[in-house]
C-alpha cells in the first residue's frame, strides 16, 4: 500500500480516536443521566460519526488494495473479510455498526434510547477493536 494511502487511514483512525475520546468525556454513567436531550443527541451524533469513519476506512482499504468496486457499503465489508484484511467477527461487528448508524440517521423519531445507551456502554469497544485490526493489517 502506498505511504500516502497509509497516511489517510491513519488520519481517519486518529479522527475515530477523537470521537471516542469525546464520547468518553460525555458518556452518561446511568440510563437516567442519558435521558437529557442534549446528552442523547450528542452521544447519538458521536456514535454516528464514529461508524462513518469506520466505513470510510473500509472504503479506503478496498480502493487501495484494489479489491474491486463495491456496489454498496455491505460490499466493502465482504471484500475486506474475503481479502483477510478484517476477521469475519469484525465484519459482523461492522455490519451491526452500519445497521445501527442507519437507524440513527434514517429512523430518528423511532430510536430506542435503551439501544443507544447499550451501544454506549457495551459496544464502543468494537471501534477500538476495529482500529486494532486495521493497524495490525497495516504492519503486515
Amino acid at each position: 500500500m502506498a505511504e500516502l494511502d497509509r497516511e489517510r487511514i491513519l488520519i481517519k483512525a486518529d479522527r475515530l480516536d477523537g470521537y471516542l475520546r469525546e464520547l468518553a468525556d460525555i458518556a452518561p454513567r446511568t440510563f437516567a443521566e442519558y435521558q437529557g436531550v442534549e446528552k442523547k443527541r450528542a452521544c447519538e451524533r458521536l456514535l454516528q460519526l464514529s461508524v462513518e469513519v469506520v466505513i470510510d476506512i473500509c472504503s479506503v482499504l478496498v480502493t487501495n488494495l484494489r479489491l474491486g468496486l463495491p456496489a454498496e457499503e455491505e460490499d466493502l465489508i465482504h471484500k475486506l473479510t474475503e481479502g483477510r484484511v478484517l476477521s469475519p467477527e469484525m465484519g459482523a461487528r461492522i455490519r451491526e455498526m452500519k445497521g445501527f448508524r442507519n437507524v440513527l440517521v434514517h429512523e430518528y423519531a423511532q430510536i430506542d434510547d435503551r439501544l443507544v445507551y447499550q451501544a454506549l456502554t457495551e459496544r464502543v469497544k468494537d471501534f477500538v477493536a476495529f482500529k486494532q485490526e486495521v493497524l495490525a493489517y497495516l504492519k503486515r
